[in-house]
C-alpha cells in the first residue's frame, strides 16, 4: 500500500510525526518498462501540458505553487484530456531513456491534476477515495491509464517505474501529489533537455522552504517525505542531512553543519488550491 494512501493524517492539517512512524513502499522494478531505444531521437511534444501549467499554476509569495482548479474552463479540461490521450498512445519502449523520464513525470502530474479536477471541490486529494481497498484513501492505487496495453496507477508510475529505474532521490521533487506539503508543481513541463536543471531547481526550492527543512533551537524538522522515503535519501539521518546540505542555501547549509539528527517531520495534506474565481 502506498505511503501516500496509508498515512493516517487528517486532511488539511500539518502533523508532526516521529521519523520511524511510517515506511515507504519499496521501489519494485517492473521489467515490462525496462525497454528503451538509446538511438531514438524521437521527442514527445509536451507543449499542451506546458501551456496548461503556465495558465493555471500560481506561484505564491510564500514560495508555494498552487493550481487554480476552479478557473480551469472546459476547453482546458478538454486539452488536458487530449494531451493524456496522446501520451497513452505513445510507444514508450521505443524512446530513449531521458525522453522516457520526462514522459513518466509529466504523465504522473497531468493524471493527478485530471483526477483532482474530476472530483473538485475537495479539501485534500486524500478525500478522492477511488483506490481499491476498504481503508484506502486517495487516488494512487486506481488504474487510471493504459500504456502499451498495460493498465497503470499513479503508484505504478512512481514506485515501479520512476523510482527503481532512475534511482534518483530528486524524483520526489518532480512528482506532485496536489498537496501544500508537496514539492511545487512547476510552471513548465519536464523535457529531456531541461530535466537536470528542473530537478535541481525543484530540490533547491523545497529544501530551502520551511516545508522541506526547518531549524529551531538547534532542532531539525523535515518534510515527512524524507521519513517515508528515507531509503531513497541514503537511509540514515546523516545521509538525509547531507542531501539537504547539497541543495541548501549557504546560511541553511552552515546551520545544518551543526546538526546530526532529525528531531521530527511534518506534512500538510491540504489541496494546493489557488482558490475560486476572483479569490
Amino acid at each position: 500500500m502506498s505511503t501516500r494512501r496509508s498515512i493516517l493524517l487528517r486532511a488539511g492539517v500539518t502533523a508532526t510525526l516521529p521519523l520511524s512512524a511510517m515506511a515507504a513502499p519499496k521501489p519494485e522494478p517492473w521489467p515490462r518498462w525496462q525497454a528503451q531505444d538509446p538511438a531514438s531521437a524521437r521527442r514527445i511534444d509536451h507543449g499542451a501540458w506546458d501551456g496548461f501549467l503556465k495558465r493555471h499554476v500560481v506561484a505564491g509569495d510564500d514560495g508555494i505553487h498552487r493550481l487554480a482548479y476552479a478557473r480551469v474552463a472546459g476547453a482546458d479540461k478538454a486539452a488536458l484530456d487530449a494531451y493524456l490521450s496522446m501520451l497513452a498512445g505513445t510507444a514508450v519502449g521505443a524512446l530513449a531513456r531521458d525522453e522516457q523520464r520526462a514522459f513518466w513525470i509529466n504523465l504522473y502530474n497531468a493524471l493527478t491534476v485530471q483526477v483532482v479536477l474530476g472530483a473538485y471541490p475537495v479539501r485534500s486529494i486524500r478525500d478522492i477515495r477511488i483506490s481499491p481497498g476498504l481503508f484506502a484513501a486517495g487516488p494512487w492505487g486506481k488504474k487510471l491509464v493504459t500504456i502499451e496495453g498495460e493498465r497503470l496507477s499513479l503508484d505504478d508510475i512512481e514506485h515501479r517505474i520512476l523510482r527503481p529505474i532512475w534511482n534518483d532521490p530528486r524524483t520526489h521533487y518532480a512528482v506532485n501529489c496536489a498537496s501544500i506539503g508537496c514539492p511545487n508543481l512547476p510552471r513548465d513541463a519536464f523535457t529531456a533537455a531541461t530535466m537536470e536543471v528542473m530537478l535541481d531547481s525543484g530540490a533547491r526550492a523545497y529544501v530551502n522552504h520551511p516545508r522541506g527543512a526547518s531549524l529551531r533551537d538547534g532542532r531539525l524538522t523535515t518534510s515527512s517525505i524524507y521519513a517515508w522515503f528515507k531509503e531513497d535519501f541514503g537511509g540514515t539521518d546523516a545521509t538525509v542531512i547531507a542531501h539537504l546540505r547539497r541543495f541548501a542555501a549557504p546560511s541553511l547549509a552552515r546551520a545544518l553543519g551543526g546538526v546530526d539528527r532529525i528531531a521530527g517531520d511534518a506534512y500538510d495534506w491540504a489541496l494546493n488550491d489557488a482558490g475560486s474565481p476572483g479569490g
